[in-house]
């Protein structure tokens, strides 16, 4: 499958809670979802959105579960979900800073998504590597392999001062840009916000051929009553996963709005939750 170039920007895909989906979530025009495969196969309401936004025209990418479940759930399991949303890609299973795991786990996994639903859906490898020996190498093994359609690069968590490819994302794209690294043929997309939040994505939306990147932090934030700042700076304090985030009150839906907005216009897209258009 061909690679997407946004000319528009990054497309910013929320997580959110299930309770709140409609809340923070759908989109307008409706464009790219990151999707969590096991709330696909065990929650009706999740499953029946993004079957709902696959239908006004959204991209759905189902994602493996590594990194709310600590595991990434196996083949089949992915392909039924991705079918239950009309999903457009599968992101392949991945081991936390280990290219070398990472490339053996996708290949076998493609191999089985493969062999489950032919080429029904896009397979997206995660760029992982422990040092940028390993990730020119796994990254090599991406371009070069007849199964991956897209590369999703991972989220900066925190300072590196050694200033890595591996651990450092921006550094990592602009090296891809400046040494004509970049296939065309292939979508990329970025995986959570950093360490540096939103700030990152305005220098990552000068790289046309990102296509997406997803993230939690505005909601989380919002919920907590912190406002995300347009021009930083961004500190993001101890918070819980989404998935314990727990309610929400009203009273925070319109900060997590602005910070949704925040994130957006940092990122060049111009898309707005649906709700707020109607």
């Amino acid at each position: 499958m061909e690679g997407v170039v946004t000319a528009t920007g990054i497309d910013f895909s929320v997580i959110a809670p299930p309770a709140y989906l409609k809340h923070f979530v759908a989109q307008e025009p409706a464009r790219v979802h990151h999707v969590a495969a096991q709330h696909v196969l065990s929650d009706e309401t999740y499953r029946d959105f993004f079957a709902r936004e696959a239908e006004r025209g959204a991209e759905i990418i189902v994602d493996n579960g590594l990194f709310d479940l600590g595991y990434a759930l196996p083949a089949e399991r992915l392909v039924e979900a991705a079918l239950a949303v009309s999903a457009r890609e599968i992101i392949l299973p991945d081991v936390m800073r280990d290219g070398a795991a990472t490339l053996k786990a996708s290949e076998k996994a493609a191999c089985e998504i493969r062999a489950l639903s032919g080429e029904a859906f896009r397979l997206c490898a995660v760029l992982h590597a422990a040092d940028d020996d390993e990730w020119l190498r796994t990254y090599d093994a991406y371009v070069t392999s007849d199964w991956a359609g897209a590369i999703a690069l991972p989220a900066s968590r925190r300072p590196d001062p050694h200033q890595q490819l591996c651990r450092t994302r921006w550094l990592a794209t602009a090296y891809l840009q400046e040494h004509g690294l970049v296939d065309d043929l292939l979508v990329y997309r970025l995986l959570g916000l950093g360490r540096t939040g939103h700030l990152e994505l305005i220098e990552q939306r000068e790289h046309e051929w990102i296509s997406s990147v997803d993230g939690a932090a505005p909601v989380i934030l919002g919920a907590m009553g912190i406002a995300l700042l347009p021009e930083g700076p961004y500190e993001k304090p101890s918070t819980p996963r989404i998935e314990n985030l727990g309610p929400i009150p009203e009273d925070r839906f319109g900060l997590v709005r602005e910070n949704i907005c925040v994130v957006r216009a940092a990122a060049g897209s111009t898309v707005k939750i649906a709700e707020e258009c109607r």
